[in-house]
């Protein structure tokens, strides 16, 4: 397995991440014992990076990642952890918290939930519009001091924020949507880092499954998050779908499937770049690793960006309360 540094002072992980939100419910039903056999395939393939966040299925994520990793070393995992995303009993989403206090708060049920006694990388999911950020990396910070996290991270963070936040504790990584139609980041969130030397851990490089060769509309069910997102509805899903058909087809001329081609290019964006795979399932986790034999050339790079030009996804990646939200999208 190849290794990548997330940022200058940050942990060395595996070139491969695993995230295990579609473990719980994101996308709709999830087997536990297929998921558990997938942590455990990804860690047994050299995959060190898990991540989760604390809100996905309200707990369940963290209790099945501490299920899974029972008997395992401590030092075969990297454990990342975002949190402040609010739920009601319902499953209803809510506003974000992230004061000191509930920052310490959130971590305590984390490390019980996950059955240890740190978490590798801390961050919050978004920023708390009535929270200076300096004040939540401030919480982390003295949970560092203490012992219970290792670094610190973000997600979803806009250029201003990440440096402000930079200016309290370093800052290993910034967790943030980035595909082959997903790039805002290369404007101004991506130099910034790179200037700071942050790491980027790249979520969604599959579109949450629309570029992977893989996905069909019938498949989405009331309960799974895309069915209310902008980019599967309608005329949108069948622009993006003709998006990911083209890549299909060059990734047929490589002799590799479409879903492997998309996080391949992910990952040739920079040695600074982790993509995190949504495998829920090990034939999936399997696809994923062979996007790491895949060379791209400058030519099939090229080639690529002719097919999935920047900017010729049609809709939102969130719908438009949600986009509110991200501090990342501001411009």
């Amino acid at each position: 397995m190849h290794q990548r540094r997330l940022g200058t002072g940050g942990p060395t992980v595996s070139a491969l991440g695993l995230g295990c939100m579609g473990m719980s419910g994101m996308y709709g039903p999830a087997d536990r014992q297929e998921s558990i056999a997938t942590i455990h395939a990804a860690l047994e393939a050299g995959v060190t990076l898990l991540d989760t966040g604390d809100f996905y299925g309200m707990g369940h994520n963290e209790m099945l990642i501490g299920e899974a990793l029972k008997g395992v070393a401590r030092d075969k995992a990297i454990v990342s952890v975002k949190f402040g995303a609010l739920r009601d009993p319902a499953g209803g989403w809510s506003l974000y918290d992230a004061r000191p206090a509930a920052v310490k708060s959130f971590l305590a049920y984390s490390l019980q939930r996950l059955g240890l006694d740190h978490i590798d990388i801390y961050r919050p999911s978004r920023l708390d519009p009535q929270v200076p950020i300096e004040d939540t990396v401030g919480a982390i910070a003295d949970m560092v001091k203490a012992g219970y996290v290792r670094y610190i991270g973000l997600s979803e963070m806009g250029a201003e924020t990440i440096r402000r936040a930079a200016a309290v504790h370093p800052i290993c990584d910034l967790q943030i949507e980035y595909s082959l139609i997903s790039r805002g980041i290369e404007d101004a969130i991506l130099p910034t880092v790179r200037e700071l030397g942050i790491g980027i851990t790249a979520y969604g490089v599959l579109s949450r499954g629309l570029i992977s060769g893989h996905f069909r509309k019938e498949a989405v069910t009331p309960g799974d998050f895309r069915s209310r997102s902008p980019r599967f509805q309608g005329a949108n899903a069948e622009a993006n779908l003709a998006l990911a058909e083209a890549l299909g087809r060059l990734a047929e001329a490589k002799e590799a499937s479409a879903a492997q081609m998309a996080v391949a290019w992910v990952a040739a964006q920079g040695e600074d770049i982790v993509p995190l795979v949504g495998a829920r399932r090990r034939d999936q986790l399997a696809e994923s690793l062979g996007a790491l034999d895949l060379s791209l050339t400058a030519e099939d790079l090229a080639a690529i960006e002719r097919a999935v030009p920047k900017g010729a996804a049609a809709g939102e990646r969130y719908p438009a309360p949600l986009m509110a939200h991200l501090d990342s999208e501001k411009r």
